[in-house]
């Protein structure tokens, strides 16, 4: 493997760094445009409007670009970059996941947590990060959300995961 440009303790300085960064560019982005996932589809798929689908579309090829450019850069910080193609199950569990669980765990994981994730996004009228935005600019409901996702994953952390890997060992 490629050493990259940068050694380990170089990189160790510069990813909170470039992290804190891209945060500020990408919430600024987030709030001039109104990005939502869950609007996107809700427009596509009501009104058969394609502006904030598009966005969300430029988000996950961004998202896969960026990580293609860090990994050229500091390749060592991403070891398992390629873990689904080189696995013969590609279902296998993500190198550095939480808790150690089988196949069946984060597939259960995955779907609780998007049905709930839509759900509540839906009736609440936007996705996390446009959550985030809206408790940002001074949104009440919207702060309420950011704090219970935050003690969501307390308790996930602390009780679910434990249910979870007793009931898929």
């Amino acid at each position: 493997m490629a050493d990259g440009f940068l050694v380990a303790t170089a990189a160790a300085a510069v990813i909170p760094l470039v992290t804190l960064v891209l945060g500020f560019i990408i919430g600024y982005l987030a709030q001039r445009s109104g990005f939502c996932s869950i609007g996107g589809m809700r427009d596509l798929f009501m009104f058969k409007h394609t502006r904030l689908f598009f966005g969300y579309l430029a988000l996950i090829g961004g998202a896969f670009i960026g990580y293609l450019i860090f990994w050229a850069i500091i390749p060592t910080a991403f070891p398992n970059f390629y873990w689904a193609v080189t696995q013969e199950n590609p279902f296998s569990p993500i190198p550095g996941a939480p808790g150690g669980l089988s196949v069946g765990s984060y597939i259960t994981l995955a779907v609780i947590g998007g049905f709930g994730m839509g759900f509540i996004g839906v009736l609440l009228g936007g996705c996390p990060l446009r959550q985030i935005v809206m408790s940002t600019e001074g949104n009440l409901k919207s702060l309420f959300f950011v704090l219970g996702l935050i003690v969501g994953a307390i308790i996930f952390h602390a009780w679910i995961m434990q249910l979870v890997q007793a009931i898929f060992p």
